[in-house]
């Protein structure tokens, strides 16, 4: 006898399958970009093929996901400079309104009949483990997963991924770090259906591991280990971060404990306005600062990590002068902000150094000299050991920023970004921030798992 729970899946089951008309149009739109990049391979000195992959190419997309990733595979033998060059020309007699992007080497990417395509050129190599570029193995993943997925389990699939979407743990990108398309097909397929899944998730103790083909030979540092099964070098769920696979396994377990249509369904707070995030700010009582500065013209996946890295390393320095970070955040449009709240706004101006005991004859002797004409109140024994009582070098966090910010730890074109110049906002100059990054700032002072 079927419970809520079930009686739930079978519903949203029918919401994620693409309807006849949209598989038919999706299956032509291949057929005819088959025949296209067939024509342009039909005269190149080297053998050429192309592969379909992806969830398109495994029915495991999602209605309205209107991508399709083709591959065009060049011999093993060819020199990069050549799959490089015949790869992109293929493309954009493929695509000719299309541009080229750069992942570990160019690609042409476009739209043909309503469908976003990527034309991306690989080497056609034996296995998985013999990959001469990161995109190489993605044929051996469609393979793999062609030969174990069935309809159902492949319907299950879609329901995982609209609901690490609906989560907001779905996508890895350096920006989400959260579940890939791939490691979803896989994580169904390990437990045989979606509510097995969830089921087995709420019990989950970090770290967790899957070996689908009991490879077994290598020990992964990660708090989800899903072995590759065409690779056994490769943890599938490595960009995948802790507080992410956290957040799915709470939601989970809410899940299986009233399980409604609202778990697979996108919510976000309506964005901010100017005066929201004044409002927001008074109630808390924190002094908010920010770090401003534009944005670096580079790819997500460069940026987003660099952001992270410079937002801990202001933090530590606010931390280390005094400031007490409660919460902070980046941010990242046509600016970058790093953004800070404090539960301290200022300190005193002096600040108390404890030097070592006086016992400690050569320390305490060095000690004492350095400090003994300085300006400053001491040096004074307090207990066993000088003590002096100092000027503080940053009053307030906004001279601290302002001060530059030598020594602190940053991505390298974070730092050459604020080279160029940075304001600091402080206090009633925040909530300008909301112009830009209002839906940003909505889920900042919102926060839910």
């Amino acid at each position: 006898m079927a419970d809520a729970l079930d009686t739930l899946l079978a519903a949203v089951r029918e919401r994620v399958t693409p309807d006849p008309d949209e598989r038919a149009r999706l299956d032509a739109a291949t057929a005819r970009l088959d025949e296209r990049a067939a024509a342009a391979i039909e005269d190149l000195p080297v053998a050429v093929d192309t592969f379909h992959v992806g969830s398109t190419a495994r029915g495991t997309w999602l209605p309205g996901d209107r991508d399709i990733d083709l591959f065009v595979r060049f011999p093993p033998d060819l020199p990069r400079e050549e799959l490089e060059r015949h790869g992109l020309a293929i493309g954009h007699a493929v695509l000719p309104d299309g541009h080229e992007e750069y992942a570990e080497h160019p690609y042409v990417t476009g739209t043909f009949e309503g469908f976003a395509v990527d034309l991306v050129p690989c080497y056609r190599v034996e296995s998985a483990t013999a990959i001469r570029s990161a995109v190489d193995r993605t044929p051996f993943h469609t393979r793999y997963l062609e030969s174990h997925l069935d309809d159902a389990l492949a319907t299950d699939v879609r329901v995982a991924k609209r609901f690490l979407s609906a989560v907001g743990v779905y996508g890895s990108d350096l920006r989400t770090r959260g579940f890939s398309g791939y490691l979803t097909e896989l994580l169904v397929l390990e437990h045989r259906g979606f509510r097995e899944l969830v089921e087995a998730a709420a019990d989950w103790t970090p770290p967790t591991r899957f070996d689908p083909e009991s490879h077994g030979t290598r020990d992964f540092d990660d708090p989800l280990v899903m072995v590759d099964p065409t690779d056994p070098e490769r943890n599938v769920a490595a960009v995948l971060s802790t507080t992410n696979l956290a957040r799915f396994q709470h939601h989970a377990r809410r899940l299986l404990a009233v399980p409604d249509e609202s778990h697979f369904e996108d919510d976000p707070p309506a964005p901010l306005s100017v005066a929201d995030v004044r409002r927001e700010l008074d109630r808390r009582g924190t002094t908010p600062v920010a770090v401003r500065f534009d944005a670096p013209a580079i790819v997500d996946d460069q940026l987003y990590p660099q952001l992270e890295k410079s937002l801990a390393g202001v933090h530590a320095s606010l931390d280390e002068h005094g400031f007490d970070v409660v919460r902070s955040r980046a941010f990242a449009e046509e600016t970058g902000v790093l953004f800070y709240e404090l539960a301290v706004a200022e300190r005193p101006r002096i600040e108390r150094h404890v030097g070592p005991p006086v016992g400690a004859r050569g320390h305490a002797e060095r000690f004492y000299e350095t400090y003994a004409d300085a300006d400053c109140y001491g040096p004074f024994v307090d207990g066993e050991r000088y003590v002096v009582e100092r000027e503080r070098e940053f009053h307030t966090a906004r001279e601290l920023l302002e001060g530059g910010l030598d020594g602190v730890a940053l991505g390298a074109d974070i730092e050459r970004a604020l080279e160029d110049g940075y304001s600091v906002l402080v206090d009633d100059d925040v909530p300008a921030l909301a112009a830009e990054f209002g839906g940003e700032l909505a889920d900042y002072f919102s926060p839910s798992p």
